[in-house]
C-alpha cells in the first residue's frame, strides 16, 4: 500500500476501504477507487488502470499501455485531475500494487495540492 501521509493530497489511504466509508462518499470527488487490469488481445496483452468516483459511480479517469508500470498509474491520476478539476479533499484508495508506491506517483499526488 502506498505509505503518503494522510495530510497530503487527497488523502491516499493506506488502509482498505470499508463499506461505511462508501456509504458516507455522498458528493462526487469524495472517494475515489482506483485498479489495474490485465486485458488480452490477439497481439499481446494490454493494462488498464481505472480512477473511479464513488458517488458517481463513473470512471473519471483512465490510462492504457502495453506494460504495467508505474507512468500507467500516473497517467490514470493526472487524466482524472484534468477530468474533474479541484481535488484537494477527495480521499483515493488503490490496492497494494507497485505502481501506486512508485517514485513517480507520490509525486503526481503532491502535484495535485
Amino acid at each position: 500500500m502506498l505509505n503518503v501521509s494522510r495530510a497530503q493530497c487527497y488523502r491516499w489511504l493506506a488502509a482498505p476501504v470499508t463499506a461505511a466509508e462508501v456509504e458516507q462518499a455522498d458528493r462526487t470527488n469524495e472517494l475515489w477507487l482506483t485498479n489495474i487490469t490485465e486485458h488480452r488481445t490477439d497481439e499481446d496483452k494490454l493494462y488498464l488502470c481505472a480512477v473511479k468516483d464513488v458517488c458517481s459511480n463513473r470512471i473519471v479517469g483512465y490510462s492504457m499501455d502495453s506494460r504495467m508500470k508505474a507512468r500507467l498509474a500516473v497517467n490514470a491520476l493526472d487524466n482524472a485531475v484534468a477530468r474533474r478539476g479541484d481535488v484537494a479533499s477527495c480521499l483515493g484508495y488503490s490496492q497494494r500494487g507497485s505502481q501506486f508506491q512508485a517514485r513517480q506517483f507520490v509525486p503526481a499526488l503532491n502535484r495535485q495540492r
